[in-house]
Formats: structure tokens, C-alpha cells, sequence
């Protein structure tokens, strides 16, 4: 991502709106970053979304020292594992969306692999396997040491009984990767109980290729 920091403090304001709006972030839940360089502007501690203002949002840098102003979300570990682990990242992303908040209270599979079947070439092409962090308190070290061992080769990542924490190179992408593990979510969820055909493993390799 180019530019300043400033600069792009209405395009975070304005994702987290759309976020907000399209029903991903309930309350003051949720929390959106990017990065220039070493340094981090992120949404506030206790902000919603919906209502958030560009004058409020804090910078760190990727040692998690805040700068003068604002504080960060408590969830500095969690965006900071997905920067390190992952250099082209230039926007975060973490949700309590409901239908992926749902999926990570499933126990994951023995891989530690999401609840999420292969029912969309969708889900396949753009989340790819989705991996569980296991569950540590909101805000806390052992969660970013959680999602630390998992981004390295995961741009999506649930956070156990949590919600979700997405990475991209670009704020556009990042909301759009958001996106479809949320709708991934729901059409899990909708079919839960129901007879359904699964994409076979030739079929997600050619995806994959």
C-alpha cells in the first residue's frame, strides 16, 4: 500500500462503514488496520465501526509501540501476527461476524482446520483451508502467539469461540476476503442439516492449480 498514513484514514473510515453496514460488525466489536512501512493505523479501543472518525484512529508500529494520540484496539497481538508473519499484508481485518463467529465455536477438524467444507469453488480458490487459532482471551499475547503460528501460509484465520482475522495486500482486499469467509459461513451453516455434495479432492486440486 502507498501513500501516508493520513491519506488513508478516510478509506479506513469508509471500509469500516461498509463493514459495519453489511452487518459484520455488531456493536463495538471488530477492528480494521493498515500499514505503510513499520507503521500501523488502526481503529481505536472500544470504537464501533459504524461510528467511527478518522481523527480517532491510532497508529502503532510493528512492535506494537502506540504513538502520541488515540489508543489502539486491545487486539494490537492479533494484527500484528498476520503483518509480521506475512510482509505483503498491508491490511488487516478482525470480525466477530456472526456466521464465522459460529463456525469457530465447531471444533475444528483433526488438522485444526476450520468447520468450513468445500461446498463453493469460492471458498477453495479464495479462503483456501482455513485454520483455528485456538481460544485465548481477547487482546492477549497468547492470541497473537496463536495467530502467529498459523499466518505464515493463512490469510484467513478463526479465532476460536471469537470470530475471524483476515490479511491482504490492499484494504479493498481485505474487506473482500472478509466477505466471503462470512458468506462461506452462512452457506455452511444453512446446509448444516442438510443432505449436500461437497467438492471431491481432484476438483479442489484443479481449483487449487
Amino acid at each position: 500500500m502507498t501513500g501516508t498514513l493520513d491519506a488513508l484514514r478516510e478509506p479506513l473510515v469508509a471500509a469500516c462503514r461498509h463493514l459495519a453496514a453489511s452487518g459484520l460488525s455488531p456493536g463495538s466489536s471488530g477492528n480494521v488496520s493498515v500499514r505503510v512501512g513499520d507503521r500501523i493505523l488502526m481503529t481505536p479501543t472500544g470504537s464501533s465501526l459504524a461510528r467511527v472518525l478518522p481523527e480517532q484512529l491510532a497508529i502503532v508500529d510493528l512492535d506494537g509501540v502506540a504513538e502520541p494520540g488515540p489508543a489502539p484496539s486491545k487486539e494490537v497481538p492479533v494484527h500484528l501476527a498476520m503483518y509480521r508473519a506475512r510482509p505483503d499484508a498491508t491490511a488487516v481485518v478482525h470480525l466477530h461476524s456472526p456466521h464465522a463467529t459460529a463456525i469457530s465455536c465447531l471444533p475444528p477438524d483433526e488438522h485444526g482446520r476450520a468447520a468450513l467444507p468445500a461446498l463453493t469453488p469460492y471458498r477453495v480458490m479464495r479462503l483456501g483451508d482455513v485454520p483455528v487459532a485456538p481460544y485465548a482471551r481477547p487482546g492477549s499475547a497468547e492470541l497473537g502467539a496463536g495467530v502467529a503460528r498459523l499466518a505464515p501460509a493463512n490469510a484467513v484465520v478463526l479465532l476460536a469461540n471469537h470470530g475471524s482475522v483476515v490479511a491482504a495486500a490492499g484494504l479493498d482486499a481485505a474487506v473482500d476476503l472478509a466477505e466471503e469467509l462470512e458468506t462461506a459461513a452462512q452457506v455452511t451453516l444453512l446446509l448444516r442439516q442438510t443432505p449436500r455434495i461437497e467438492l471431491d479432492a481432484e476438483q479442489q486440486r484443479e481449483l487449487r492449480g
